[in-house]
């Protein structure tokens, strides 16, 4: 079974820290983008059918399948059991060096395993059939313009349709290798590897890299997952984390909801710093920290929400029409439109993840600072704008109480990190205009008729970016106010338990009303429980939405409680940062909440001992 007739959370990632490729259960690779993870799919099954590129490789004839990953690992064990024996398929993709490669191992168990393969690559997102060569050393060459695939077998294959197949057997205690290389056609060819070598070179990788992590206690199995999830979503070169995968996987199966996630969001930037700085993986902070003053370095008027994985400000959003999409949902889409929307939030997440760095461990940026000097003098000209909001919506922009309180936190940091590093900072007039935003949140983003903060200026609608409230610390969770809206957000925005963005129905979007549940809102409100102190009812909803994770630890961004399916692009980073957040905040007596919340970090590090030792600062 291949493409879109498997589910979502049928699919596990493996990947190089460069790219990534989604496998299904029956052991068809169906979405591979070479060389980025931002590229075109040379195996683009997901978003099409088998004839868009996959590459199966599975038993001839029905069998019992199982599969996980190996412990603290990105090597993915599928077990194959049929009646006359049983086989393991090894799927995992070196940390790249200097070329990428998939490889593909079969391992005979017992008795012996009928299997058979299919290779079926198309380059541009499923368009262009290569031109397949036989190389002198026996291995098989696929182009298309500067694209080249290269295949090494240990079973013969042939061409059959426009297709490589092969039928073998693997017998117990055998061993079969298949590796798929990626190279520029214009530059020399690769040199064949040994598969059983870099099977072992990648495992020590992982776990050595993950070993570097601080215990969670009993969720650290689940936290682990999710950090080597992250860090297969990291693009290696330049620290950029990438949202999904995958794009236009739908929020709502047969919608329009499809979007392309293979970039790199600022509103995920200070979860993801407090996440890897809680598991005490400073080197990906900071490349993470960097990663951010690059991408945003430039005309302040033109910091945008998201960028390419090494920075990049054009993604222009079209449309691929010979794609039938995910279970028909289209449009596909590739680029992201959202790029060019303003949204206010962006401000507050970047100076809250660059005070947050201050805090820990990592190292100081001089220029960094002068940089957000001009991002804050910006913010002051064009916070009281009406935007987009933070769910990027394509409707009219409003006034979202979210986006306003974002502009709160990004005056709010900076005059915390001048006051604690002796920065110089123009203080009396960011302390005026945060108190000014303050006020004009409380007094038109309260409804004093329903009790509860609402998702924009005048609405009558609750929106989940209102539980930031608390975590972002704009208000204690114990307000009043907070508390009333925590209540509303549970009883009208929730289904089967489980968080909704807001009400599509009535929310005035620009799209079509209907998506699922959303997996980060929450784990907020697991957040907010911790915060109010119902930590049993906390740990159960953070339990409950462990049990959403497929078989092998991953989530996708949505989920329908009506049919029990993750929905949306998988895996999704700011789901497995949120586990982590939320883990950390169950397990630690000072979480990632109540360190925003504070606006300053209680890790080890520079921030404690500076704020023991210095009040105020900076020039007036």
């Amino acid at each position: 079974m291949s493409g879109s007739t498997t589910k979502i959370e049928d699919y596990a990632l493996v990947g190089d820290c460069e790219t990534a490729a989604l496998i299904s259960r029956g052991g068809s690779i169906d979405w591979l983008c070479w060389p980025r993870f931002d590229s075109a799919a040379c195996c683009a099954a997901l978003l099409g059918g088998p004839e868009n590129g996959h590459w199966l490789l599975a038993p001839a004839d029905a069998a019992t399948i199982s599969r996980r990953y190996r412990r603290d690992t990105l090597v993915l064990e599928t077990e194959f059991t049929t009646p006359e024996g049983s086989a393991t398929l090894i799927d995992f993709m070196p940390v790249r060096i200097h070329d990428s490669h998939v490889v593909r191992l079969i391992v005979g168990r017992r008795g012996s395993v009928a299997m058979r393969t299919e290779l079926v690559l198309r380059f541009d997102y499923g368009l262009l059939v290569p031109w397949v060569t036989r190389l002198e050393d026996g291995r098989q060459s696929f182009i298309a313009g500067p694209d080249r695939l290269i295949l090494s077998s240990d079973v013969p294959l042939r061409g059959e349709n426009l297709k490589t197949v092969g039928q073998f057997r693997v017998a117990g205690g055998q061993t079969l290798a298949f590796v798929l290389t990626y190279c520029r056609s214009y530059l020399s060819l690769p040199a064949p590897i040994d598969a059983g070598a870099a099977l072992r070179a990648t495992t020590r990788f992982w776990r050595r890299w993950v070993g570097q992590s601080r215990e969670s206690g009993e969720y650290t199995d689940a936290v682990r997952r999710s950090l080597i999830t992250l860090k297969a979503l990291t693009y290696q070169p330049t620290g950029g984390i990438l949202a999904a995968a995958t794009t236009s996987l739908p929020e709502r199966i047969g919608g329009v909801r499809n979007w392309d996630y293979r970039y790199c969001w600022l509103r995920d930037a200070t979860f993801t710093l407090q996440a890897m700085m809680n598991s005490g993986l400073y080197a990906e902070a900071q490349q993470w920290r960097d990663w951010l003053l690059r991408a945003v370095g430039g005309d302040p008027g033109r910091m945008q929400i998201m960028y390419g994985v090494a920075g990049e400000r054009l993604l222009p959003e079209w449309e691929i029409s010979w794609l039938r999409g995910y279970e028909r949902s289209v449009p596909v889409r590739i680029g992201n439109a959202a790029s060019e929307q303003l949204q206010l939030d962006v401000y507050g997440e970047l100076m809250d993840v660059l005070h947050q760095g201050r805090c820990g461990k990592l190292a100081a940026n001089d220029a960094g600072w002068q940089l957000q000097i001009a991002l804050v003098d910006h913010l002051a000209e064009v916070w009281n704008r009406p935007d987009h909001g933070m769910w990027e919506v394509r409707g009219k922009p409003r006034h979202f109480t979210a986006s306003k309180v974002m502009a709160w936190v990004a005056l709010d940091r900076m005059i915390r990190s001048a006051e604690q590093f002796r920065l110089e900072a123009p203080l009396r007039r960011w302390r005026s205009l945060r108190q000014r935003i303050h006020a004009e949140v409380c007094r038109h983003g309260f409804n004093r008729r329903l009790g509860t903060f609402v998702a924009s200026y005048g609405s009558k609608h609750l929106d989940a970016s209102l539980l930031l409230l608390p975590i972002v610390g704009f208000l204690r969770p114990t307000d009043p106010r907070m508390r009333s809206t925590v209540a509303a957000i549970e009883r009208q925005l929730t289904q089967d338990g489980l968080v909704k963005r807001y009400d599509s129905g009535t929310s005035g979007d620009g799209l079509p009303a209907g998506e699922g549940v959303f997996l980060p809102c929450s784990f907020w409100l697991a957040d907010n429980l911790v915060l109010l102190k119902r930590r049993k009812e906390a740990r159960e909803l953070f339990e409950r939405l462990l049990g959403l994770r497929n078989d092998v630890g991953l989530l996708s961004e949505e989920y329908d409680p009506g049919s029990s399916r993750l929905l949306g692009n998988f895996p999704q980073s700011f789901s497995h940062i949120a586990l982590v957040n939320s883990a950390h905040n169950l397990t630690r007596a000072r979480g990632p909440a109540r360190q925003r919340a504070s606006g300053a970090h209680s890790m080890p590090g520079r921030c404690a001992q500076r704020r023991k030792n210095r009040r105020g600062g900076g020039s007036r």
